[in-house]
């Protein structure tokens, strides 16, 4: 966490529990959102991306700490191995390259993902949704 409080990324934040359950809901309707298969591929992706860092923030809350500044997604994920454990660094290293390519898609051009892509970020955002929510 140094690293990241010493460069003004993050810093502490007291949490309460309606701030989760917001972030939660949040999650869930992206989730459900993402599952609506009435537009474009890239919709649903960034929807479902959203619900990603929606869930990655929960955690980080929970330790105690909140972004700050330009970048709080990339932030988020950079965080997340930190306050969850190093066996989440892979599932941040993608959530951050789902970062990259939600930009493209919503600043730059369409058609940037696909539905193999849609459905694999989805599976893996419910899945992460369990580890955050066990039980």
């Amino acid at each position: 966490m140094n690293d990241l409080q010493v460069q003004g990324r993050l810093r502490p934040h007291r949490t309460s529990r309606k701030e989760i359950d917001d972030l939660l809901r949040l999650a869930e309707r992206n989730l459900g959102d993402a599952r609506v298969a009435v537009v474009s591929s890239d919709r649903p992706f960034m929807i479902a991306y959203e619900a990603a860092v929606a869930l990655a923030t929960i955690p980080l809350h929970a330790a105690g700490f909140r972004t700050d500044g330009t970048g709080h997604h990339q932030t988020t994920f950079l965080a997340l191995p930190l306050v969850m454990g190093g066996e989440f660094a892979d599932l941040a290293d993608y959530f951050d390259t789902c970062r990259t390519k939600r930009n493209v898609s919503a600043y730059d051009r369409t058609g940037g993902t696909s539905d193999t892509e849609v459905e694999e970020l989805l599976g893996d955002v419910a899945a992460f949704r369990e580890k955050v929510l066990p039980g």
